[in-house]
């Protein structure tokens, strides 16, 4: 290893990422209480804005478009922004180094976009204020599960290289009994977490959106092919 090789090399695209959600918190904290709640629940997505009360909300009707995306900036506390930047940097990094910065934008936008629908749909009219990365962060992790259990192995104690793995169609992912295992625990981990009413924050209704991360996830699995052909191509040389 390189003497000047870094101790954590994370792509350009989740180091932004994990900077944008931090300088939310931070503006969040220092902010008077009234306005941090009003800017709160502007940001969040809240099923009510789409059944006859978005001009009652802050935000109005502009915030029943936004939403879909601003929601992801916003957390419930430092807890919850701390959960949702480790599960980043452990499956957004490999993501992010298959693609260009602009694409896993896109893709991680679209996750979170699903998980807030998926959100809408079963929990249409209700007032309760969604928050939090997450449900783009499960589409992350469900790409990287399209990789990563598919990697040869390297010399003892050396990283797989992620990056050049062929990504496995679904049938291959479906059929691996070690990523349906890690799906069947994160689902069962989910459902027991969101019907518990365990949370993460101590913002408003902070309890886990379970059914938002599976929203994200299945899109996450489903679409990542589309964002992953822009991948680099293989380093020759170090392949011999």
């Amino acid at each position: 290893m390189s003497a000047r090789e870094p101790i954590l090399n994370v792509p350009r695209a989740v180091t932004l990422a994990v900077g944008a959600m931090i300088a939310m918190q931070l503006v969040m904290s220092v902010l008077p209480v009234d306005t941090g709640l009003t800017v709160f629940l502007t940001f969040a997505m809240i099923p009510a804005r789409y059944s006859g009360a978005a001009s009652e909300l802050p935000g109005g009707y502009l915030s029943a478009v936004t939403s879909f995306v601003t929601y992801m900036l916003v957390h419930g506390g430092w807890l919850h922004l701390a959960v949702n930047v480790l599960w980043m940097l452990a499956f957004g990094t490999a993501v992010a180094r298959r693609m260009s910065m602009a694409s896993f934008f896109s893709f991680s936008i679209l996750c979170g976009i699903a998980g807030a629908l998926t959100h809408l749909v079963l929990h249409w009219g209700e007032m309760s204020p969604m928050v939090g990365a997450s449900a783009a962060i499960s589409g992350q992790m469900a790409a990287a599960l399209r990789f990563i259990f598919f990697a040869r192995g390297g010399p003892p104690g050396q990283v797989p290289d992620f990056v050049h793995v062929p990504l496995a169609s679904l049938t291959e992912v479906l059929r691996n009994g070690r990523v349906m295992g890690f799906i069947v625990f994160w689902l069962v981990l989910n459902v027991y977490f969101g019907m518990n009413a365990v949370s993460f924050g101590s913002g408003p209704d902070s309890e886990i959106a379970w059914e938002a991360h599976i929203g994200g996830f299945l899109c996450g699995l489903l679409v990542f092919g589309f964002f992953d052909a822009d991948r680099p191509a293989p380093d020759v040389s170090q392949l011999r």
